[in-house]
C-alpha cells in the first residue's frame, strides 16, 4: 500500500478531492492511505507561529525551520523510512516517468509550503524536490494533489481497465494518445472514422498507431 502524509496549514482544501472518485476508490480498496499533519500544531509561541520575516529584508514571510522539522520528525518517529517531497520551483520537473517511479508500496511525506517561501535549511531534510512547471502558486496544496493523483492512479487496481494506464498519453516517453470516440456515430456532421467500426482489430491498431503523436 502507498501512503501519503501531507503536512499543511489547510487540510480542508485537500480532503474533498482525496475523498472523491479514483482517490476514494484507492482508499476503499486498501491500495492507498492519506493522512494529514497540521503544521500549526508545531507552531511557536502563544499564536503558534510558523513563519517569520526573511533575514536581509524583502517582502513576504518564510516558513521557519523549527515547526517544519518538528512536524516531519513527528512522522518519521513512527516511520523512519518515510521520504519527504517538497513542491518547489527549484525542483526537478514532474512527469509521467517520475510518477511511475513513485507508484509503489511506500510512505511519502509531502510538505506544503506557503507564504513567500521557506527557510533554505528545510531542504536538508527533503528527499525529493519537485517542480510542476515554470509558474508560482500561493501554496503547496495543489501541487500535492497533482503529485498524489498522478501516482495513485498508476497503482494496479485503481483504474477500471487493466491497460488503462498503459495506453494513455505519456505512458511511453512523450507519446500522445490516439483520438478516441464514442456514441453517437454522427454528431452535427462530425463522424466517427469508419475504421473504428470495422471490427478489424489489426487495422484499428494500425490506425491508432498512425494517429498517435509526440508532445
Amino acid at each position: 500500500m502507498i501512503k501519503f502524509t501531507i503536512i499543511t496549514l489547510f487540510q480542508e482544501a485537500l480532503e474533498p478531492y482525496l475523498k472523491t472518485s479514483m482517490m476514494w476508490k484507492a482508499v476503499d480498496k486498501g491500495l492507498a492511505e492519506f493522512d494529514f499533519v497540521n503544521l500549526r500544531d508545531f507552531g511557536l509561541g502563544p499564536h503558534k507561529s510558523v513563519d517569520d520575516t526573511p533575514y536581509g529584508g524583502g517582502d513576504g514571510m518564510l516558513l521557519r525551520c523549527e515547526p517544519v522539522f518538528a512536524a516531519i520528525e513527528s512522522v518519521k518517529a513512527k516511520d523512519p523510512d518515510a521520504k519527504v517531497i517538497l513542491p518547489t520551483p527549484v525542483g526537478e520537473i514532474w512527469d509521467q516517468e517520475k510518477a511511475k517511479s513513485f507508484a509503489k508500496d511506500a510512505h511519502y511525506i509531502i510538505l506544503c509550503p506557503h507564504y513567500e517561501g521557506y527557510d533554505e535549511r528545510i531542504l536538508s531534510i527533503v528527499d525529493y524536490k519537485v517542480s510542476l512547471g515554470k509558474y508560482v502558486l500561493t501554496g503547496g496544496e495543489l501541487p500535492a494533489l497533482i503529485i498524489i493523483d498522478s501516482v495513485v492512479r498508476l497503482i494496479p487496481g485503481v483504474l477500471g481497465g487493466e491497460t488503462s494506464a498503459l495506453v494513455e498519453s505519456f505512458s511511453d516517453g512523450d507519446n500522445l494518445e490516439y483520438p478516441q470516440y464514442t456514441k453517437p456515430y454522427d454528431f452535427r456532421g462530425m463522424k466517427v472514422p469508419d475504421i473504428l467500426l470495422s471490427g478489424n482489430h489489426g487495422e484499428i491498431a494500425k490506425w491508432r498507431e498512425e494517429h498517435s503523436g509526440k508532445a
